[in-house]
C-alpha cells in the first residue's frame, strides 16, 4: 500500500505505476534524501514538535540506513515510487511507527527540492574541479610552446602570427568563463526550500533557518511556492553546461583537423585515438569526435528543460519529475568528456616545424607589411593596397614576401628599404605584439600565470 493511498479505493494501473515511478534515476540522491531527512528530523526534535527521543531514533536509523546504502545492501523498490518514498519505508521497517514522524511539516514538494539542490551543489563542486584541471593542462601546455609560431586564422584562413601558446590559451579563457558560470550558478542555487511544504509552508513551528545551517545553505528561500516550483537552478545550470560543451566542441573540431594530414599540427597519443576495421593506415581522432557529437546531446537536455517548465503554473506539478534525468545525463555527460579530453590533451604531441611551415606560407605577416609602410609616413589603406598588389605578385610568381626582391618591391612602392625584410620576419611580427592579450610570449606568460592564479586547488 502506498503511503499516499489513503483516498484512494482503488490500487494505481502498473502502467500508472510504471511511468510515475522514478526510483530508477532519483536512487542516485539517497545521501542527500537521508541527510536532508537527519536534519529536518533534529529539526523537529529542536522545536518540540516530536518527541526528542523519537527524533533521535530516527536520526539514529537513518544514519545506520545511509551506511548500508553506501556499502550496497539496500535495493530499492519501483514500488516505493522514488528515493524519498524508499527511504521512509526503509526507516518505518527499523523502528516502526517513530519513522511516521518524520514526514512531519514536510512534502515531498520541498523535499525534492532540496534533494536536487544539494546534489547540484556537490556535482557542480565536482565539475568546477574538471574544467580546472584541464585549464592547468592548457597552461602546461602554452609554457613549453611560447614561441611555437603558428597562423591565427579568421574565416579559417591564415590570417596573423599567433603561436600554439596563444593560441590554445583562449581555450583557457572560455573555461575561465565556464568556471564563472557554474560559481554562480552555485550561488543562486544555494537557498534552502525546506519548510516551503507543499506550496505554502505550515503551521507547525518549524525553523527553517536552522536547517538551512545544517546542510549547508545559505539562507532559507523567500517564497514558499517558489521555493517548490523553482527549477531555474537546473536550467541555469543546463545553460552553463551547454555553453561548456560548446567550447569543448570548437576545441575538439580544432584537434580534429590539427590531427589530419592537412594540416598535420599534433599527433594523438596512441591510446586517445582509434583505428579503421578496414583501412589499416587510419588513426582516428574518435575522442574529440564524440566530445563534439555529445554536445548536441546536453543542448537537447536544455531544450527539453525549458520546455518541460515553460507553461507550467505555481506551484508544483508532476510534469517537473522530468527534470532529474536531463539534468543527470548532462552533469554526466559533460564529467565523462572532460575525463578523456583532458588526458587526451595532455599526451597529445604538437609538431612546431608544421605549425611554422604553415607560419611561412600564409602571407600572415602581410599586416606587418602594410603597418611598415604605415610607419614611413604612408596612409594605411594606400598601405593595404600596396601590400595586397605584393600578395598577388607572389602568388602569381610563387614567391613569399620574403623571398620578393628589394626591386620588386619598389616596383610597388619606392617606400621601401632594405629594413623591410626585418620588419615582415615572423619572429620580429610576434614579438612586435606586446599589446596585452597579444602573442608575444611575454604576454601570453602573463595571461598563463593570471590564469593559474585563479586555479588554487589544480
Amino acid at each position: 500500500m502506498k503511503l499516499w493511498s489513503g483516498r484512494f479505493e482503488k490500487n494505481t494501473d502498473q502502467l500508472v505505476d510504471r511511468l510515475n515511478a522514478s526510483i530508477s534515476y532519483d536512487q542516485r540522491m539517497y545521501e542527500e534524501d537521508i541527510t536532508g531527512s537527519m536534519a529536518h528530523a533534529t529539526m523537529l526534535g529542536a522545536r518540540g514538535i516530536i518527541p526528542q527521543s523519537e527524533a533521535d531514533r530516527i536520526v539514529q536509523a537513518l544514519g545506520e540506513i545511509l551506511e548500508d546504502c553506501r556499502a550496497g545492501k539496500i535495493t530499492f523498490s519501483e514500488e516505493n515510487e522514488d528515493i524519498h518514498m524508499n527511504v521512509e519505508v526503509l526507516l518505518t521497517e527499523r523502528i516502526g511507527d517513530a519513522g511516521k514522524r518524520l514526514h512531519t511539516a514536510r512534502s515531498r514538494n520541498d523535499q525534492v527540492a532540496v534533494d536536487l539542490k544539494m546534489y547540484l551543489r556537490k556535482e557542480i563542486d565536482t565539475l568546477q574541479e574538471k574544467v580546472r584541471t584541464l585549464i592547468a593542462a592548457i597552461c602546461d601546455k602554452a609554457e613549453e610552446h611560447l614561441e611555437s609560431i603558428m597562423p591565427g586564422y579568421t574565416h579559417l584562413q591564415r590570417a596573423q602570427p599567433s603561436t600554439f601558446a596563444h593560441y590554445t590559451m583562449a581555450y583557457a579563457e572560455m573555461l575561465t568563463r565556464d568556471l564563472g558560470r557554474l560559481a554562480d550558478c552555485r550561488v543562486r542555487l544555494n537557498q534552502c526550500p525546506l519548510g516551503s511544504g507543499a506550496a505554502c509552508g505550515t503551521t507547525y513551528p518549524i525553523d527553517r533557518a536552522m536547517t538551512a545551517r545544517a546542510l549547508g545553505f545559505d539562507k532559507p528561500t523567500e517564497n514558499s511556492i517558489d521555493g517548490v516550483s523553482d527549477r531555474d537552478y537546473v536550467l541555469e545550470l543546463a545553460s552553463a553546461l551547454s555553453i561548456l560543451m560548446m567550447h569543448l566542441s570548437r576545441f575538439s573540431e580544432e584537434i580534429i583537423l590539427w590531427s589530419s594530414y592537412e594540416f598535420g599540427f599534433v599527433t594523438l597519443d596512441d591510446a586517445f585515438a582509434t583505428g579503421s576495421s578496414i583501412m589499416p593506415q587510419k588513426k582516428n581522432p574518435d575522442i574529440a569526435e564524440l566530445v563534439r557529437g555529445k554536445t548536441g546531446r546536453v543542448y537537447g537536455h536544455l531544450m527539453g528543460l525549458l520546455t518541460v517548465m515553460k507553461g507550467l503554473p505555481l506551484a508544483y506539478n508532476k510534469d517537473m519529475q522530468e527534470d532529474k534525468e536531463a539534468i543527470f545525463d548532462a552533469v554526466d555527460t559533460v564529467c565523462n568528456c572532460l575525463d578523456v579530453f583532458t588526458p587526451m590533451y595532455r599526451t597529445m604531441t604538437v609538431r612546431t616545424d608544421r605549425l611554422r611551415r604553415a607560419a611561412a606560407e600564409g602571407f600572415i605577416n602581410a599586416t606587418d607589411c602594410a603597418d611598415y609602410l604605415v610607419k614611413k609616413g604612408m596612409p594605411f589603406r594606400d598601405a593595404y593596397t600596396c601590400v595586397g598588389r605584393l600578395v598577388h605578385d607572389c602568388i602569381a610568381g610563387g614567391k613569399t614576401l620574403e623571398t620578393l626582391t628589394l626591386e620588386e618591391y619598389r616596383a610597388v612602392s619606392p617606400v621601401f628599404d632594405e629594413d623591410v625584410y626585418q620588419a615582415i620576419d615572423l619572429m620580429t611580427c610576434l614579438l612586435g605584439r606586446t599589446v596585452p592579450g597579444g602573442p608575444a610570449p611575454d604576454m601570453v606568460r602573463a595571461h598563463i600565470a593570471h590564469t593559474r592564479a585563479l586555479l588554487p586547488s589544480a
